[in-house]
């Protein structure tokens, strides 16, 4: 059967249309598409703004039959008169998969892609950030700016799929209790919601809201700050000289993650004087002399 295209004049698509946050304008609009419920919903509703829209689908090759994805996407593509974009990636088995196949998933599909996480993701990720020490920041999680689903849940990107009368594909690693998602998204959240004896997800997605105001805030204050002046970074409240610290490690270094908590105390040690230099992460250190700072890497240093 082929599919109904979406329409903004059909009330069920309407209403989820209403709660996106697609990116303002006319242009095109570039989707991450893997054939699931919720990517599936993301295409739908591009679609459904009238503007151009292109189905991106990344295979991975981790499974053997990963093309009859592309050739799913591919077909609900056309039938609903979108572009389509096919990227191949290989990423190994091993540690750390699910990160390493999502690191491998955006550098193919590129900047001003926008992505189907919903709610549901948001609180997942957010609850997966507090097991592994993330700052109030951090907390933030995803942003609408290329999230446009995440005042939406799973539930109604699958009812939406049904409507239009789209089956969508089944990746049989969102069940598979290796990966932390997966375990935090069938045992943690059930828990939570049973203790709470209430829906956690609009109250886990509601803090990433909050700490994404909080975030833009300390952004502004930072962009004040010269990072590489020890008087500068002490004069300022510790969130505001970390942020300020980051936004100089993320130019200095082209985008490298920032610093983790314990990271970060070497770094402030050698800006508070306890230190006059430490080893930050990845090949990266930093050094303090009068009064001044300076980000090394490796490379620069074996280039001496």
């Amino acid at each position: 059967m082929t599919p109904r295209r979406p329409d903004a004049s059909d009330p069920p698509v309407a209403e989820l249309l209403d709660r996106t946050t697609f990116p303002a304008g006319s242009g095109p609009l570039r989707c991450a598409v893997s054939g699931g419920a919720d990517s599936t919903t993301l295409l739908a509703l591009a679609v459904a703004t009238g503007r151009q829209v292109v189905a991106v689908h990344v295979d991975h090759g981790l499974r053997p039959d990963s093309h009859a994805d592309a050739d799913h996407v591919a077909g609900v593509a056309a039938s609903w008169g979108a572009a389509f974009e096919l990227h191949r990636v290989e990423v190994a088995q091993g540690a750390d998969l699910e990160a390493r196949a999502r690191e491998a998933r955006h550098a193919a599909a590129g900047p001003g892609t926008l992505w189907g996480h919903t709610a549901d993701d948001q609180a997942e990720t957010v609850v997966l950030r507090m097991i592994r020490g993330t700052g109030p920041v951090g907390l933030a999680a995803m942003r609408p700016v290329d999230h446009p689903l995440l005042a939406l849940r799973r539930s109604e990107t699958s009812a939406l799929c049904d409507h239009l009368g789209v089956e969508p594909r089944r990746d049989p690693a969102n069940g598979d209790p290796r990966f932390d998602r997966v375990r935090v998204r069938h045992e943690v959240l059930p828990l939570l919601d049973d203790v709470a004896r209430r829906d956690v997800v609009p109250l886990i997605a509601g803090l990433a809201t909050r700490s994404a105001e909080l975030g833009d805030l300390l952004e502004l204050l930072a962009a004040e700050v010269d990072a590489t002046s020890v008087a500068d970074l002490r004069s300022v409240p510790r969130p505001v000289a970390v942020t300020a610290f980051r936004r100089w490690w993320n130019g200095r270094t082209g985008g490298l993650p920032p610093p983790g908590a314990t990271a970060t105390t070497r770094v402030f040690d050698v800006v508070d004087g306890a230190a006059r230099s430490c080893d930050v992460v990845r090949g990266w250190s930093l050094h303090r002399s009068a009064g001044r700072l300076r980000l090394e890497s490796t490379r620069d240093q074996r280039s001496r």
